[in-house]
């Protein structure tokens, strides 16, 4: 079964507006036509409206002359547009006119402006004389010649003028009904040209600024995970922060903090029962120590005190495991190569008692500063050395090398730690020799000081015989400050 692949939010918002911007601006010019169908609206510019008053106005004398009444609609005209001027002939001759008529509109035209139906006249763009409207239309009178413009000249617009032709002739078959075979094609191949280039253009520019439009909308939320991701057991405390996150995704973080308060509250617990337990444990511990030194010397009672020392390490390393999470104080600048020489010197009677040689190399010409919690890194390069003690074999030398790098080695002449067990033997609780009389904290107690501290412990492998252990520690940039003398 294939897994489905994770969708970025970004291009699925990106694909559905485009479709629903096309999908709303199909159904806006549908709607369009679907009105303009039903209410079949006319759109009359000025000289269009002058001529349409005034064929409705036109009339005859007694004398079969033509006059215009003084209609309703003519008189409002009038008031709006009061340099109105027109000329209306018949077909016998007659004429009246009104207004200041430009003298290029005088004439009575050729024959060719008595038969159209509807005529723009215009001169060029530099001529001052005004755009008028010519129809031949049929009134109560007859059928008459209307010449009309609301203006007189061109200085009296408003500063601008603007003009929109549409004309739509349809084909038609013989009865004069249009016809729609050959028309629904070359309509459908407009609208297409009309809308598909509009379409296109919408969607190129969402492609171009949804995009980084969503990106800016979810910073918030970026920010916020990139926050996320930094918690660990470490700082537990922190919570994630709302102010930036949509109001959609708020409730979730909400959740998450929620669930980040009950596990930091529920390891809290777990660290006071251990850390309590831990302390009872020392005072049964103590007893039992004393009482089994007060019993004679054979096998039996040399290996109960063995037992008991064993549970008396675990104990306190129980102890130590739980100290790190509330820290020790502030760190100190000392020189990493005097610390390693002391606890070398420090342990040198526990490595002679246990038949070892104990041995310390450096190749640092000048102190080495590191940054540390100085009982920490102490107790940690203590746990590496008490298992070089546990583990060596109980012969040769054990060596500690300080490097002008901020690393501590720790080598033993012992088995060495097979390859395959290097990422266990860190486990807590986890021993190489299940026989060991160690408690199998040591590694795992060492490791996390060195992570703390912004280091690390690598199991090394090479020519050597034994195991050979490093800690890292971060050195000290720049020119240090004084060092502290740091005594085991």
């Amino acid at each position: 079964m294939t897994k489905p692949r994770p969708r970025s939010l970004q291009w699925v918002l990106v694909r559905r507006l485009i479709l629903l911007q096309a999908a709303t601006f199909v159904a806006f010019i549908a709607l369009l036509v679907a009105i303009l169908t039903i209410a079949q609206p006319r759109l009359i510019i000025d000289n269009e409206a002058a001529i349409k008053h005034l064929s409705e106005a036109v009339a005859r004398d007694e004398s079969g002359g033509l006059l215009v009444r003084d209609t309703e609609e003519l008189r409002a005209f009038r008031q709006d547009f009061p340099n109105l001027w027109f000329v209306i002939r018949d077909a016998d001759g007659h004429v009246v006119e009104q207004g200041s008529v430009p003298p290029a509109y005088e004439a009575a035209g050729g024959e060719l402006l008595k038969t159209v139906g509807r005529a723009t006249l215009r001169f060029d763009q530099g001529d001052r004389r005004p755009e008028a409207a010519l129809a031949n239309v049929d009134t109560d009178v007859g059928r008459v010649q209307i010449l009309a413009s609301s203006i007189s000249s061109r200085d009296e617009n408003n500063g601008l003028e603007v003009e929109v032709n549409v004309n739509v002739d349809m084909a038609k078959d013989a009865n004069g009904d249009p016809d729609w075979l050959r028309v629904l094609p070359v309509l459908a191949l407009l609208v297409l040209c009309l809308l598909l280039p509009i379409i296109v253009v919408m969607g190129v520019a969402t492609l171009v600024t949804t995009p980084a439009v969503v990106r800016r909308s979810l910073a918030g939320l970026v920010a916020t995970a990139d926050q996320a991701g930094r918690i660990d057991i470490d700082n537990r405390a922190v919570h994630l922060e709302t102010t930036q996150v949509p109001t959609e995704i708020a409730p979730m973080v909400h959740a998450f903090n929620n669930a980040l308060s009950r596990l930091d509250e529920g390891y809290d617990q777990r660290n006071r029962f251990l850390t309590d337990a831990a302390h009872e444990l020392r005072t049964p511990i103590a007893i039992l120590r004393t009482r089994a030194e007060l019993l004679q010397e054979d096998p039996q009672s040399a290996r109960l005190r063995k037992d008991i020392e064993r549970l008396s390490n675990l104990t306190q390393q129980l102890l130590e495991r739980q100290v790190l999470e509330h820290g020790s104080g502030t760190r100190e600048v000392v020189d990493l190569v005097a610390l390693a020489k002391t606890l070398a010197a420090d342990f040198a009677p526990l490595a002679f008692e246990a038949g070892y040689e104990l041995a310390f190399e450096t190749n640092a010409t000048r102190p080495v500063p590191v940054s540390i919690h100085v009982q920490q890194i102490e107790q940690a390069v203590a746990n590496l050395l008490r298992n070089a003690v546990e583990h060596g074999g109980n012969r040769g030398t054990i060596t500690v090398l300080v490097d002008d790098h901020g690393g501590i080695e720790i080598q033993d002449d012992g088995p060495g730690i097979p390859e395959e067990e290097r990422d266990r033997v860190f486990e807590p609780f986890y021993r190489l020799r299940p026989r060991s009389s160690g408690a199998g904290l040591g590694l795992n107690l060492a490791r996390e000081i060195a992570r703390l501290h912004g280091g690390r412990i690598d199991i090394l492998y090479g020519s050597w015989s034994g195991a050979r252990i490093r800690l890292q520690l971060p050195m000290v940039t720049g020119r240090p400050p004084a060092l502290s003398t740091a005594t085991a």
